[in-house]
């Protein structure tokens, strides 16, 4: 089974509270990969988890740290946060430009996930700002300039439009989810999965390595408690980590 390092999926929240005259602050952190991590575990791989604040400092910056894993996920994670780590951006100090080891690493026989979120590909704003990175050479999409976000609160229905080992034993139709990123597919990527007219799972290769993009959450709010409680959720999963860790021909 796999070795699955994740990465991102943690915030902090400040709210300002308004009571007449007076005013108080409080603050709460939060987590969304407990689903993810759940139906990998139960399926057998072994995830290491870094929060966004985790893994600003400690994500690898070197080969060998990456071979630790057999397959790196980022998901609701900005290009800064693993650009400007504090010795970089408070201390002045340079290092190494992980996101170019890490596209290295890929195309040296590694495994590459980018999951969907407001901080992911290019994201609200356009604030993840892959675009502008060395792993935009190695993701199976090609990005929007701008943010790349589709709501739909109205509900989207996803369907696999290809067989696959990544689809294997899925049905044609899935649980609507509430929004996704609008991408292009690279001309030599598969799609295995749409959500409208867009992509919603994309894997290709890499040099020797293998990328694959899912265009919409791990989590709420994107995904709503019928998608994350479908029985669909956890082979879904499985089979797209087995299918990255696999080295390729």
């Amino acid at each position: 089974m796999a070795r699955v390092l994740l990465a991102g999926e943690s915030w902090s929240t400040t709210t300002i509270h308004v009571k007449g005259f007076d005013t108080f602050t409080t603050s709460s952190y939060g987590e969304g990969a407990a689903d993810f991590i759940r139906a990998l575990e139960g399926s057998g791989h072994t995830v290491t988890f870094q929060p966004n604040h985790v893994a600003a400092e400690q994500f690898p910056s070197t080969r060998e740290e990456l071979d630790a894993y057999d397959v790196v996920v980022l998901s609701d994670i900005g290009a800064n946060t693993l650009l400007l780590p504090d010795r970089v951006f408070s201390h002045g100090k340079t290092m190494p430009n992980r996101l170019d080891v890490l596209a290295d690493w890929v195309r040296d026989g590694g495994a590459l996930l980018m999951v969907g979120g407001y901080l992911s590909f290019q994201g609200i704003e356009a604030k993840a700002n892959y675009r502008n990175t060395a792993l935009a050479d190695v993701l199976p999409v090609i990005m929007e300039i701008g943010d790349d976000r589709e709501e739909t609160p109205q509900g989207a229905r996803p369907r696999r439009t290809h067989v696959h080992e990544v689809t294997a034993n899925l049905p044609e139709e899935w649980p609507a989810i509430l929004g996704y990123h609008r991408v292009t597919a690279h001309e030599t990527a598969t799609t295995v999965a749409e959500v409208g007219d867009h992509p919603l799972i994309v894997i290709d290769t890499a040099g020797k390595g293998k990328a694959a993009a899912f265009m919409t959450d791990m989590g709420p709010h994107w995904l709503p408690h019928e998608f994350l409680e479908w029985e669909g959720f956890a082979p879904m999963w499985h089979n797209l980590v087995s299918w990255l860790a696999t080295e390729t021909a």
